[in-house]
């Protein structure tokens, strides 16, 4: 289907929704790099208009990549909940838009609604928003999940403690794992991206993870972020897993490339719980995303990066993931060139996530080659903290030795709690408080007396 829009004298013809979606998305590097970006804002702004009166059921019969050639679009097509969906069949994109910003879409319509939105849909409507529009929409997508504590409830923000190693040292992030805990860091999970791949090796840290929240009967779960088929491996040998960790993206081809498939992930999910370790809840899955992934493994169908992201939570939808972020700066400017590309690249991410149903945490994060700085990650930080961000990251002075970016550390975690009075998962802040590291107020003690045998008590 062609779609049109005229501004004075110029029609703009877009010949079918892929490409509108292309034309209508704010600029970015990727999609200048892939060739299917808007030739001038006028054009841009053309295609939203257009996008603005293409009615929602659109999505649900003109697919971006064709049913029987990818099985993500076969997902999102045979899952989609029509009655879910009943309350805004009749709306177009800019009306969606609008009816989101409206006091009728509250928390539990919300809710409600998630299972009736596909990926291209909360795509589609991001692309007409704003940067206060994506803050507003998100903040009210309230999405709660649960493993050894409750993640998402509103008023509370959690942190993963990500306690990387250049040689995957146990004494070095024990001291990392040491610091963030002192910090109120870490009831999102304990995550360890590996230096290493060899199995042995994820093993022991598996083993260290699990001895450190056993020995201090901390309510978090712990991961390593290794392939999935690893983590399956390992389940197998006995090994301890809490979270089951993937990267996934938005088409089928992308996640070959990434060595897995839908069925593999179900496979992974049933491993994941029937290990029985969580005692609040049983959701077992974390995935990690980002723009970009799909047009850097030569991916993408022609379809921009920001719909191929919110493709990617449909993915992570089916697994019902304890965790999910975008991480958002981490795969480089030929994607999200500058601090502006990045900080509406997440609140995009967050915003398509959270209204699909996600546990939508972000890496808010650039590489150093990136034109970025940390004044831009305090920008987006505090915007997304504003928008009711799930989880955000927790490194060691905000730089990971390990993976060579930066990101944001404990005490930016700290400056938003003090700035939006964001409190930790609740069985998280109450171990904190038992082990006196919070006050009554469950902010940092301060009493530098209990330190020393906190963390005798980890690291003897």
């Amino acid at each position: 289907m062609v779609y049109r829009h005229t501004i004075d004298a110029t029609t703009y013809a877009f010949p079918d929704l892929r490409d509108l979606l292309a034309k209508a998305t704010p600029p970015r590097s990727g999609d200048r790099l892939a060739g299917i970006a808007a030739a001038s804002a006028e054009q841009m702004i053309a295609a939203r208009m257009a996008l603005a009166d293409v009615p929602l059921g659109q999505f649900l019969q003109e697919a971006l990549i064709p049913y029987e050639t990818d099985e993500v679009t076969r997902l999102v097509i045979d899952s989609h909940d029509a009655r879910a969906f009943a309350p805004v069949a009749s709306l177009t994109v800019g009306a969606f838009r609008d009816w989101l910003l409206s006091d009728a879409a509250t928390p539990e319509i919300l809710r409600k609604l998630a299972p009736g939105i596909t990926p291209e849909m909360a795509a589609a409507v991001s692309k007409l928003m704003r940067n206060q529009d994506l803050i507003l929409a998100a903040r009210k997508c309230e999405v709660t999940t649960a493993f050894r504590n409750t993640i998402g409830l509103k008023g509370r923000m959690s942190t993963r403690l990500q306690p990387n190693h250049p040689f995957d040292d146990a004494r070095g992030i024990t001291a990392s794992i040491l610091d963030g805990i002192l910090l109120g860091a870490g009831d999102a999970c304990i995550g360890i991206n590996p230096a290493s791949d060899d199995p042995t090796v994820i093993a022991q840290l598996l083993r260290l993870l699990d001895e450190i929240i056993a020995r201090l009967k901390l309510p978090t779960q712990g991961c390593v972020l290794t392939h999935v088929t690893t983590t399956l491996s390992l389940i197998g040998q006995g090994v301890p897993v809490d979270l089951v960790f993937q990267s996934v993206a938005g088409t089928e081809a992308a996640n070959r490339s990434f060595g897995v498939d839908l069925a593999l992930l179900k496979e992974a999910q049933q491993a994941g719980l029937s290990q029985k370790r969580g005692t609040v809840g049983e959701n077992v899955m974390y995935f990690e995303t980002g723009q970009g992934s799909a047009l850097s493994a030569g991916a993408h169908h022609g379809v921009d990066q920001q719909t191929c992201e919110a493709r990617a939570y449909a993915v992570a939808r089916a697994f019902a993931p304890l965790l999910v972020n975008s991480v958002v700066g981490f795969i480089g400017p030929e994607y999200l060139y500058d601090g502006k590309e990045i900080i509406r690249a997440g609140l995009e991410d967050h915003f398509c996530g959270k209204l699909l149903g996600l546990p939508l945490g972000v890496d808010i994060c650039y590489t150093n080659h990136a034109e970025a700085d940390q004044d831009d990650m305090d920008n987006l930080l505090t915007l997304l903290a504003a928008a009711g961000v799930t989880f955000i990251m927790g490194v060691p002075g905000a730089d990971d030795v390990m993976l060579n970016y930066q990101s944001t550390s404990f005490h930016d975690a700290l400056y938003v709690r003090d700035v939006f009075g964001l409190r930790r998962a609740p069985e998280f802040d109450d171990w904190l408080a038992q082990s006196g590291i919070v006050g009554a107020d469950f902010r940092l003690a301060g009493d530098a007396g209990l330190l020393p045998d906190f963390a005798s008590r980890l690291i003897a």
